[in-house]
C-alpha cells in the first residue's frame, strides 16, 4: 500500500471509532442537533379498541383522539371495501394494515388447505391494495395448524419461494404482505423479527415485509436491535399492548416501558404505524386514552 492511501485510510478509521465512542445524543438522527427531522407517532386502532357501537362512531372517537389509522381485520374485507372507503372519506384517519383474515395457511402440507390460503389470501392483498392498506399481516403457520411442514431448511427455502410469488403480486396491487413474529407459545416458526427481516431479504421481492409486536417482542432480548434488525427497508408495521397481560399499555404498570423499541424507530425514521392490537381490564373510555397518552409521553421521551 502506497503511504498516501495508508495515510486516507488510517483518517477514515480514527473517524468511525470517533463517533462509535461519541454518546447517542451526538450521532442520532433524532438528536436536537442533528439535521433530520424525527418521524411523528402514528398510532393506529384495530376495530375492536375504540369505544363506539357502529364504525362511525368510532372512527368519530378514534379522530378525537388523533389517531391516524385504522386496522381492520381481513376476514370478508373483499365485500367491505366499499363501506370502509365510505366510512373514511373525508377523515384524517387512513387504513394502516389488515390484520390477516385468510383460511389455511402457507406452509400447509394438505394442498386443499394450502389452496385455501392461496385464493383468500389474494382476495384480501388485492382488496387491501385498493384500500391503500400498507400491507397484509400474515403468520406462516401457528401451532395448532396441522399438518405442517417441517421447520427444516428445506421448508424456509420453500417459504422464502411462496412470499416470492405473492410478494410481488401484492406490489402489482400496491401493498405488500407483512410476515409477523409470535412468541413460542403460539407459533413455532417464525419468532424473531431478525429472522423475519432474513425471510424477507431470501425472498427478493420489495412487497415482502416484516413487524414488530410489543408483547410477542418477550422473544427478543432487546427491542432496539430487534427492530434495527429489520430497519427501515423491512420494518412496515408495529404492534402495541401492555407487556404482561396483552391489555392496554399502562394497565401492567412500569412493566410497560416501550423507549427501547421507540428510539429504535425513532433513530430509523420509522414511518408507518404503531397499532394498539389489544384488550382492556377496565372501562375503554378511561384506559384507551390513558394508553395513547402514554404512548405520546415514551416517544417524546425516546
Amino acid at each position: 500500500m502506497r503511504r498516501r492511501d495508508f495515510i486516507r485510510r488510517s483518517l477514515a478509521g480514527a473517524a468511525t471509532v470517533t463517533l462509535a465512542g461519541a454518546p447517542l445524543q451526538l450521532v442520532s438522527a433524532c438528536s436536537p442537533k442533528g439535521t433530520a427531522q424525527c418521524p411523528e407517532l402514528k398510532l393506529s386502532f384495530q376495530e375492536g379498541i375504540a369505544p363506539g357501537e357502529s364504525l362511525n362512531e368510532k372512527l368519530d372517537y378514534m379522530e378525537n383522539l388523533g389517531i391516524a389509522g385504522f386496522e381492520p381485520g381481513g376476514r370478508d374485507l373483499p365485500s367491505r371495501v366499499g363501506e370502509l372507503d365510505r366510512a373514511l372519506a373525508g377523515r384524517n384517519i387512513k387504513v394502516s394494515a389488515i390484520c390477516a383474515g385468510f383460511g389455511g395457511f402457507i406452509l400447509a402440507e394438505d394442498p386443499a388447505v394450502k389452496a385455501e390460503f392461496d385464493s383468500t389470501m389474494r382476495d384480501i392483498v388485492a382488496a387491501a391494495g385498493e384500500l391503500g392498506s400498507t400491507g397484509v399481516i400474515m403468520v406462516p403457520a401457528f401451532n395448532g395448524q396441522k399438518p405442517c411442514r417441517p421447520h427444516t431448511l428445506e421448508t424456509r427455502e420453500y417459504l422464502t419461494e411462496q412470499l416470492h410469488e405473492l410478494g410481488e403480486y401484492a406490489l402489482k396491487c400496491g401493498t405488500t404482505v407483512i410476515l409477523e413474529p409470535l412468541n413460542r407459545g403460539e407459533a413455532f416458526y417464525l419468532r424473531q423479527v431478525a429472522d423475519a427481516a432474513a425471510i424477507c431479504r431470501d425472498a427478493k421481492s420489495a412487497g415482502v415485509k416484516c413487524m414488530g409486536d410489543f408483547w410477542h417482542m418477550q422473544e427478543e432480548t432487546s427491542d432496539y436491535a430487534a427492530f434495527m434488525s429489520a430497519g427501515p427497508e423491512y420494518l412496515q408495521h408495529v404492534h402495541v399492548a401492555s407487556r404482561g397481560r396483552r391489555i392496554m399499555p399502562g394497565e401492567d404498570g412500569e412493566s410497560d416501558n416501550y423507549l427501547d423499541g421507540m428510539r429504535a424507530l425513532k433513530e430509523m425514521g420509522y414511518d408507518k404505524y404503531v397499532s394498539f392490537e389489544c384488550g382492556t381490564d377496565g372501562d375503554r373510555t378511561v384506559t384507551v386514552p390513558a394508553a395513547v397518552a402514554l404512548l405520546r409521553e415514551q416517544w417524546q421521551k425516546a
